[in-house]
């Protein structure tokens, strides 16, 4: 059975003229894009069906560039620096 949702899903991203790509990468994206968007960590953990957190945050979520920035820029800013 899981191999046929993998056909389909190859087969419209086919389709729609996207690049091949795992279908697992859309789980990646939509916890990081969770977490982003600032949605709380245990209820994207929830959602993902994880028994912890830490695995959440271990597995999904990879602050960029301007994540980092911004966590810079509020900690200077509640420093008054």
């Amino acid at each position: 059975m899981p191999r046929t949702y993998r056909d389909y899903f190859y087969r419209l991203l086919k389709k729609l003229g996207l690049p091949k790509t795992r279908f697992h990468a859309l789980r990646h994206s939509f916890a990081t894009r969770c977490i982003e968007s600032k949605c709380d960590y245990k209820t994207v953990s929830a959602i993902l069906g994880h028994s912890s957190i830490a695995t959440t945050l271990n597995l999904y979520v990879h602050p960029g560039l301007s994540q980092k920035r911004k966590c810079i820029e509020r900690l200077a800013k509640f420093l008054r620096i």
